[in-house]
């Protein structure tokens, strides 16, 4: 018997548009920031730039734009280019309650007293705010300006709250690469110490317990090796400041371009760190919540010239 059930083809996404009718004379971005009161000024520029927003059904992209009564204003709010264009992070995942981001190394998860440009934080900041200019974001935790890979900020001081007071609960995995200096020897291994900072920010590691400092434990296994140079697959049972890094200076084999803490070799312009794998149970659903971007490229060339890049996986 013939199926004469038409195709299920999916639905076409829905774009929102606001449109008005000029009452007075005025230029296009004026009148966009007195009609759309509700936008900030920095989305209304952004629209403008994308080609979002026409008069008389004809796409102006000028700010000063001439207009006269009578003519209509309409925008189309493409939330996928708005997204493309104003945020400069690669967003893993974002939903109502937490953001994923796969960071960079060189950009400083937030601004410190003597670093005031652009970080994580801010640049992410802004994005939320193209949505309403009220959103905010707020951090749960922070990696160091070197390293590279996933971190999580909640969308609000409840759920900071409620993450940061279960965090050994609500984390179930933190797996990071670790690209280090020599041939490590053995395939896999676990390092305790205890940490202590000085006044020149520098973390000093003790093995004598009772010592001042925090307990620290990192466990490390052994991925793939070259000539000259290690990569690990590192675990953390606890997350202390440059942790992986004073561990790596203790394992007689120190992260390329760490030289605060030993290195001698720079072969990539950066720190050989990449948090890889961020899982954990989301603090709204319940749900476990596993985030892995893969290895880095340019970790991959230096110890596996012909080996593919793996996707981030999202979950």
């Amino acid at each position: 018997m013939k199926n004469d059930k038409p195709p299920n083809y999916p639905k076409k996404k829905k774009v929102k548009v606001s449109s008005f009718v000029l009452e007075q004379q005025d230029t296009l971005l004026s009148s966009l920031i007195s009609n759309l009161p509700h936008k900030n000024r920095k989305i209304l520029k952004a629209v403008l730039k994308d080609g979002q927003v026409s008069v008389d059904k004809e796409v102006v992209r000028q700010f000063d734009h001439p207009l006269v009564p009578g003519q209509r204003v309409e925008v189309k709010w493409d939330r996928d280019l708005k997204g493309k264009h104003l945020c400069k992070l690669d967003i893993i995942h974002i939903d109502q309650d937490i953001v994923v981001i796969n960071k960079s190394s060189g950009l400083l998860t937030i601004a410190t007293d003597k670093e005031k440009r652009k970080t994580a934080y801010s640049i992410l900041s802004d994005f939320v705010k193209t949505e309403h200019p009220e959103n905010k974001i707020f951090i749960i935790h922070r990696i160091d300006r070197e390293t590279s890979g996933l971190l999580m900020f909640a969308r609000s001081e409840k759920v900071k709250q409620q993450i940061q007071k279960t965090w050994n609960a609500t984390i179930s995995e933190r797996t990071y690469i670790g690209v280090v200096e020599g041939k490590v020897t053995s395939p896999e291994g676990t390092i305790t110490s205890w940490l202590t900072e000085s006044k020149a920010f520098i973390v000093y590691s003790s093995r004598k317990q009772g010592t001042a400092g925090k307990r620290a434990v990192t466990h490390y296994r052994k991925v793939m090796e070259s000539e000259a140079l290690t990569m690990l697959q590192i675990n953390l049972e606890t997350g202390r400041k440059h942790q992986i890094r004073v561990h790596m200076q203790d394992l007689g084999h120190p992260l390329i371009g760490d030289k605060k803490y030993g290195s001698h070799v720079n072969p990539i312009k950066r720190m050989g760190l990449h948090a890889q794998v961020l899982a954990f149970t989301h603090p709204a659903t319940g749900k476990l919540c596993r985030f892995d971007t893969g290895i880095p490229r340019e970790f991959l060339k230096l110890l596996a010239p012909e080996t593919k890049h793996r996707p981030a996986e999202r979950s």
